[in-house]
């Protein structure tokens, strides 16, 4: 795995670029089997990641570049550091511009601790996933491309979490795909 690893990283760190003392990291929860599920890293950030050591903030400014990866592991990883590091500012930004698919979303969340954990709440305390239908309990005027007011009781069906923000949601009305605030949704 070390060989396929090397080849795919170009021999250098998949998160820092560096070329020395390289590691396999398997990105929990995955077990480790194929090298989708494993990040080649170097010692420094293999320590950082583990917890060996307190994490640098401006080691990390090297996930500006390494988020933009084709390699789904790499994401998932570099999304978490930035979760982590988020109360130094500079990661918000990169955290907004940050696009993954569901799956690699559902990854990333599992290395999130609990108390970072993001969940989306309606307008009477009920959790909401992706997925579910809701109903709007307030007239929202859509700006944008809409300029129309989605009106009070509208279902909204198969909404999708926004993963960096709790108050967020995403779905379509009539056949725009706008951003809903969740204090005006009920399941």
């Amino acid at each position: 795995m070390q060989k396929e690893l090397s080849t795919r990283s170009n021999g250098s760190c998949e998160l820092c670029s560096v070329t020395e003392e390289l590691n396999v990291f398997v990105v929990s929860p995955k077990a480790g089997k194929n090298i989708d599920e494993c990040i080649h890293i170097c010692n420094v950030c293999n320590n950082q990641l583990t917890e060996a050591t307190e994490m640098e903030p401006n080691h990390w400014r090297c996930i500006n570049d390494s988020m933009w990866s084709d390699v789904e592991a790499v994401k998932v990883v570099a999304y978490r550091v930035l979760n982590i590091l988020k109360s130094e500012g500079w990661p918000n930004d990169l955290i907004e511009s940050f696009h993954m698919e569901e799956e690699t979303q559902k990854w990333t969340k599992y290395g999130i601790t609990s108390e970072d954990t993001l969940i989306h709440i309606d307008s009477n305390g009920v959790q909401l996933l992706s997925g579910d239908s809701v109903i709007l309990t307030k007239d929202l005027k859509v700006k944008g491309g809409g300029n129309f007011t989605a009106k009070r009781g509208t279902t909204v069906r198969n909404i999708s979490l926004v993963f960096d923000n709790i108050e967020h949601i995403e779905g379509r009305v009539e056949g725009v795909k706008i951003i809903i605030l969740t204090k005006y949704v009920k399941k």
